[in-house]
């Protein structure tokens, strides 16, 4: 209520000086309308005398002082209309100095003096001199704060710089910089004096009413950096020095933070690197509660913008030795402010990195300096768990990737790993994606061992738990895109000399394996056929690759491969394992290995034994199997005997009975291979395709003891495809009574299902009877496959 009764008062008060000012301002009016002289002074000094309220806070007594700026516009105008008040503006403004109160009597003075100098009756620099040396008559900061600002407002056209009217023999730039700069000074004592004011339980009140006045203060460094004619040498010895002064002796935390800001904003780049060191030492000398962080961080930043605007003015950063000084400048306000946060501590090397990225981006040692000095900062620190100083480590290692577009510079990078230690688990996983994206989105293709390792040391988040992390926690999208990624990686590992590649294979299968259970059956694939493409390579190139003094030689690969496979296996994951397995061996055929590949074959037909109990599972792994061994062509008779032995007889003790005659008439492929010779056993074909038959009669009075009906003849149908197959090869025990008596068999298969059920249509129908439209086809067609099918009798 206490608080409230004071903005109520406030008001009353903001309302009783606007109608001070208004009345005055009507008389005041009046008077200019007569050119009364003595009358418009009398009235303005009493308007202006509402500015000498003190109860009042900066945002209220702005309107207020807003509202007698206007009036006083128009009393400028008068006063150099010197035939309506018929008097000199000498004259003039010696008359407004006899005014009451010295607060009035200094806006007159100033309105005046406006004129005055406008006049050209007088230097502009004794004119100025004379207004901002009567200003300190004024010593309530916040009058005195907005009377100097209306002193600032109403010279900044009259200032005798290089162009200006004013400018001449007894007027210089220097004049004009002199003026501005006491004026600042003033200005800004008065505005640290604020603080002081009343008693300390106000302190929180007193600081926000200083941060609104702030831009009273900083409007004059505005007006430093506006003014033409200030080069670099009078910035350097006069301005610069001069301003700094104030900000380092106010110990003002508040004015020392927002001066620093306005001196890197308003003067220009350049003049900035010209005058580092100087800037910099200023910065190691603020007050410890000062955000030094952020002040230099504007600075870099401005200076980065700078390096990047033109490549011209690189060479002027060399001269300097910029890096040189804003690395020891920072690790000096790093080492000073013990209390500074460790993000803020990342913030600030963050900020070196970007400018040392821009400006000499071919110094990779610069960058690896300033991560070792993040090292130093990191390792003082027992954990870091702060997620804003985490978001900036993030930022600092993104950073060097965004640059090079290459992961291979990084990777040079002998703190970059050392960093990337002081990251949580969640954060590394962060760091270890961006890195995998950016490997992606650049097309890098990492080509050495040594790489490889560094490489997998800063993904390892990625690839095995870190901290005894458990992965059943982790989200399950999340983990297989996390995977995936990884898997990704792998194939973007390349070179062109075997043994590197086989040594990137090792160093990768080295990391891999520690990935436990869940990340195997996703990491170990695109391991193994990277490893296969090694294989071929080497298969392709002239030169002995089944020795055993070849260092990357195909049967060392297989080993390494046989040996990591059967780590997939015991995950346990035995389909895909089997389908490596299967991969190898026929890798294994192309390089002429017999005795590998029976062996990736015999691991295969014992995980399908041992592991794979699912139904679907083993009818997919049959097919698997049967595919591979139709496609090698390296085994000699009794290996492939065995092989396609034990393929029959596992597709016969298959669980369904449509699977099972699926599964045995594809082994009929087993023995008869068109482009091999060696393999065209039509008596095998044939056993294959009546032992199919013989399971379709079964499947089929096994339907009809269980439903009352035979049901579909799809399986006759494919098994009669599967004849016509071998008849059109030449497979000489397919005989056209053969394929006559499976279509009459279908036939009457159709005729008792229909009869059993009293329909006229089948769903097997349109497969039967395309079928035998292509046997009416190929008789058709004529030529001797013409002459073979007219032996079959529809």
């Amino acid at each position: 209520m206490r608080r409230l009764a004071g903005v109520e008062d406030e008001e009353k008060w903001l309302a009783e000086g606007i109608a001070g000012i208004q009345h005055n301002a009507f008389f005041m009016h009046r008077a200019l309308d007569a050119n009364n002289l003595r009358e418009v002074l009398k009235y303005s000094a009493l308007m202006l005398s509402e500015l000498r309220t003190s109860k009042l806070s900066p945002q209220k007594y702005y309107d207020l002082y807003m509202r007698a700026f206007d009036q006083l516009r128009q009393l400028e105008v008068f006063f150099k209309d010197e035939s309506r008040h018929g008097l000199p503006v000498v004259d003039l403004y010696e008359l407004v100095q006899h005014a009451g109160n010295i607060l009035p009597r200094m806006y007159l003075l100033c309105t005046v003096g406006s004129v005055y100098i406008k006049s050209k009756q007088a230097p502009s620099k004794d004119v100025l001199k004379d207004l901002v040396e009567m200003c300190r008559g004024v010593q309530h900061p916040i009058r005195g704060l907005f009377l100097r600002s209306y002193l600032a407002q109403v010279s900044r056209d009259k200032l005798p710089e290089i162009g200006s009217e004013y400018e001449g023999d007894a007027n210089t730039v220097m004049d004009a910089v002199e003026f501005v700069l006491q004026n600042f000074t003033e200005m800004n004592k008065l505005w640290v004096r604020i603080q002081h004011q009343g008693p300390g339980t106000v302190r929180e009140k007193q600081e926000k009413e200083r941060n609104e006045l702030r831009d009273l203060v900083g409007k004059n460094l505005h007006v430093l950096g506006q003014i033409e004619g200030v080069d670099l040498e009078m910035y350097k010895e006069t301005v610069l020095p001069r301003v700094l002064e104030q900000v380092v002796n106010c110990k003002d935390e508040l004015a020392q933070y927002y001066l620093m800001e306005c001196i890197i904003q308003v003067f220009p780049d350049e003049y900035h690197l010209q005058t580092l060191e100087t800037l910099l030492a200023a910065c190691t000398q603020l007050m410890p509660t000062v955000d030094t962080k952020i002040v230099l961080t504007q600075l870099m930043d401005r200076l980065s913008n700078y390096a990047a605007s033109s490549p011209d003015v690189l060479h002027e950063f060399l001269q300097v030795e910029a890096f040189a000084k804003l690395s020891n400048a920072i690790g000096k306000v790093i080492d000073t402010q013990i209390e500074m946060p460790i993000v803020g501590a990342m913030t600030l090397f963050v900020s070196l990195l970007t400018f040392t990225l821009r400006v000499h981006p071919d110094r990779l040692d610069y960058v690896d300096q300033i991560l070792g000095a993040c090292v130093v900062k990191l390792s003082s620190v027992p954990k870091l768990e702060d997620s804003r100083a985490m978001k900036q480590v993030v930022a600092l290692l993104s950073a060097p990737l965004e640059k090079y577009n290459d992961i291979v510079t990084a990777l040079t990078l002998s703190n970059y790993p050392r960093v990337m230690d002081h990251l949580d688990d969640g954060t590394n996983k962060v760091m270890a994606m961006l890195i995998i994206q950016s490997i992606m989105k650049n097309d890098s293709c990492i080509s050495t061992a040594d790489k490889v390792e560094v490489l997998f040391e800063l993904i390892k988040g990625l690839i095995k738990d870190l901290d005894g992390t458990d992965t059943e926690e982790l989200d399950e999208e999340d983990f297989q895109e996390e995977q995936n990624s990884v898997a990704r990686l792998i194939h973007m590992l390349d070179n062109e000399e075997p043994e590197e590649m086989l040594k990137i294979i090792c160093v990768v299968r080295k990391h891999l394996m520690t990935g436990g259970t869940r990340r195997l059956p996703f990491t170990v694939p695109p391991l193994v056929f990277s490893a296969l493409r090694l294989v071929r390579q080497l298969e392709s190139q002239d030169r002995d690759v089944t020795g055993e003094d070849v260092q990357a030689s195909p049967r060392k690969i297989f080993q390494i491969l046989n040996q990591t496979i059967e780590v997939l296996s015991s995950v346990p994951c035995p389909e895909l394992a089997l389908r490596l397995y299967l991969q190898c061996a026929e890798a294994a055929s192309d390089c002429d290995l017999e005795p590998v590949a029976y062996e990736f074959f015999t691991q295969a037909f014992i995980l399908y034994e041992e592991e794979i109990a699912d139904s679907k599972a083993q009818v997919t792994a049959i097919h698997l199997i049967s595919g591979t061994l139709q496609r090698i062509n390296v085994f000699g008779v009794e290996n492939r005997d065995t092989l396609t032995h034990k393929a029959t007889g596992y597709s016969a003790r298959l669980l369904k009975k449509p699977d099972q005659c699926r599964a045995v008439y594809a082994c009929s492929h087993l023995f008869w291979v068109d482009d091999l010779d060696g393999i065209k056993d039509g008596e095998r074909v044939l056993l294959c395709l009546r032992r199919a038959l013989r399971i379709a009669n079964a499947a089929q009075q096994m339907a009809n003891a269980t439903r009352g009906s035979s049901g579909p003849v799809t399986l006759f149908v494919e098994i009669l495809n599967k004849y016509l197959y071998f008849y059109e090869k030449g497979n000489p025990h397919i005989t056209p009574s053969d394929i006559q008596s499976l279509i009459e068999l279908i036939n009457t298969e159709m005729q008792s299902d229909d009869n059993n059920n009293g329909n006229t249509r089948n769903h097997s129908d349109p497969f039967f009877t395309s079928t035998l439209r292509y046997i009416r086809f190929q008789k058709q067609k004529g030529g001797l496959m013409g002459d073979k099918y007219d032996l079959i009798k529809l």
